[in-house]
């Protein structure tokens, strides 16, 4: 039996792996311990979700701000945009 912090498939990614890195990543924060012990396939689809789930959002707050433009009088339309979208 080895020791360190690594583990194999059959107990979870281990804390240190690729995918728990990944995870972190995708968060934008330490990822929870728990997780650790999740496969690296499982945490590979959470962080895919998370991934998918933030461009979505992000697309729909671009689509309500240009809707929200159109509120705007036309002539300060162009400033205002470049002034919220730098």
């Amino acid at each position: 039996m080895g020791t360190g912090s690594s583990t194999d498939a059959r107990t979870g990614a281990g804390g240190d792996s690729e995918a728990f890195r990944a995870l972190a990543e995708s968060l934008g924060a330490p990822a929870p311990p728990g997780l650790a012990a999740a496969a690296p396939e499982q945490l590979g689809l959470l962080t895919r979700a998370l991934r998918t789930r933030k461009e979505s959002h992000a697309a729909g707050l671009n689509d309500a701000a240009e809707e929200a433009l159109k509120l705007v009088p036309a002539l300060a339309r162009g400033p205002v945009r470049r002034i919220l979208f730098r």
